[in-house]
């Protein structure tokens, strides 16, 4: 497709709309196709070749240009724009750089304005970075230069329109059916689980799939920077996203903020999207004061890791002594669940730890699953399985109140933990 073509064409058509109070999409695609086949040029093109002008300009005007395409293909799961020419998309794991882009940086930063102000947000050189999202719940991040050095950057990470179940996980071998048995325990018995991983793991994914158990007849709060999740199964559900400062830098809304007023909202869990500081503080608080089955995530590469990450947030929001917030953690977070990218692209659970107590002053972890890989002599596919490590379950009062039971093979002989 030839850029100076296109320039010519979208002219035309807008000449040609500016003579129409009001156009509605079926029209303005006629009035796009009138235009690309009344061209002269036009008899040199392919049928093939006039229906992709007349969707790049129908996307211009209604949709996000040469993006659109790509935002309504299901198998693509993340575009990149690294710049008005540079564009990359992810496709069944692999990542898939596109010969067409932008015809200009002014038309991308155009795209960009509009997609902020329909979620209220503001992005310019004076706050050159932003998150918001889609109309299709697709995440959106911005960088604007100077602090971007290539020109706007923008990229979008795409969700499907059926949230993903756990059964879906199961299918793709992302967990065992056993540990997926004992996480809908955990959900149904109210115990608070927090999600580790890495960028791409899936744990927006993973918390929505493990949200699908809770109870329809509980209220729920969620809480994000910019709102991701998909849950369908609880009606009586509040979602608050934070807000950021305008021009003047007044306005913000943070997250503590947030989970500080969904506490006198009456819910039965909070679930925060994602902690990546201070609100780590109050997420701790919230688990602490009677909101049982809370979830939340946060970015690191193991669950000790997190563990470690998590004294580090709450110490960003007070100098408390390290002992104090290690009790915390550990009569807030009951259950740690571990996620990783994997290096043939999969996404896998690798473990499910129990927080159990502390020892010589250090938050201990009880394994539950581990997952254990196989020795293939291709190296680039991942092979293995989320293995049981026999460890029982340390605290069993939370389900014993909600009057479930562990199942058989968690105590194979019988035995029951204190």
């Amino acid at each position: 497709m030839q850029l100076e073509q296109l320039r010519v064409l979208k002219n035309k058509v807008s000449q040609q709309m500016d003579l129409s109070t009001s156009i509605s999409d079926d029209e303005l695609f006629d009035m796009i196709e009138d235009v690309v086949l009344s061209e002269q040029h036009a008899v040199a093109l392919t049928a093939s070749d006039i229906q992709a002008y007349v969707k790049r300009i129908f996307s211009s005007f209604r949709g996000l240009d040469v993006l659109q395409p790509y935002v309504d293909d299901p198998a693509i799961t993340e575009i990149m724009v690294n710049g008005h020419e540079d564009l990359f998309v992810e496709k069944d794991g692999r990542v898939i750089k596109l010969e067409e882009g932008f015809e200009s940086k002014e038309r991308l930063e155009d795209i960009i304005q509009g997609i902020v102000a329909k979620v209220n947000r503001t992005v310019n050189e004076s706050s050159p970075i932003v998150d918001a999202r889609l109309p299709d719940g697709s995440r959106v991040n911005v960088v604007l230069p100077p602090i971007a050095l290539q020109g706007p950057i923008m990229t979008i990470r795409k969700f499907p329109e059926s949230p993903m179940t756990m059964d879906n996980l199961i299918a793709r071998g992302a967990i065992t059916q056993e540990a997926a048995e004992l996480l809908h325990l955990f959900v149904r018995g109210k115990y608070n689980i927090f999600i580790a991983g890495g960028t791409g793991s899936g744990k927006t994914t993973f918390l929505n799939a493990l949200s699908q158990w809770i109870p329809p007849g509980e209220r729920i709060i969620t809480i994000e920077d910019s709102a991701e999740l998909q849950i369908r199964t609880v009606p009586n559900l509040v979602s608050l996203e934070t807000r950021n400062a305008n021009t003047e830098g007044k306005g913000e809304i943070s997250m503590r903020d947030l989970i500080k007023s969904s506490l006198r909202m009456r819910p039965n869990r909070i679930i925060v999207g994602e902690v990546r500081g201070a609100e780590a503080l109050d997420m701790l608080s919230a688990m602490n004061t009677g909101h049982d089955g809370s979830l939340s995530t946060g970015h690191a590469n193991s669950c000790q890791d997190m563990l470690s990450r998590l004294e580090t947030m709450v110490l960003s929001a007070a100098p408390l002594p390290i002992e104090v917030i290690r009790k915390q953690i550990c009569s807030a977070i009951d259950v740690m669940v571990h996620l990783s990218r994997m290096r043939d692209s999969s996404r896998k659970v690798l473990e499910i730890s129990e927080i159990v107590g502390m020892k010589d002053g250090e938050v201990q972890l009880h394994s539950i699953f581990k997952f254990e890989e196989e020795d293939l002599e291709d190296k680039t596919k991942v092979q293995g399985k989320l293995q049981y490590c026999h460890n029982g379950l340390k605290h069993l009062l939370k389900l014993q109140m909600a009057g479930l039971h562990p199942p058989k093979w968690l105590f194979p002989l019988g035995e029951v933990s204190d």
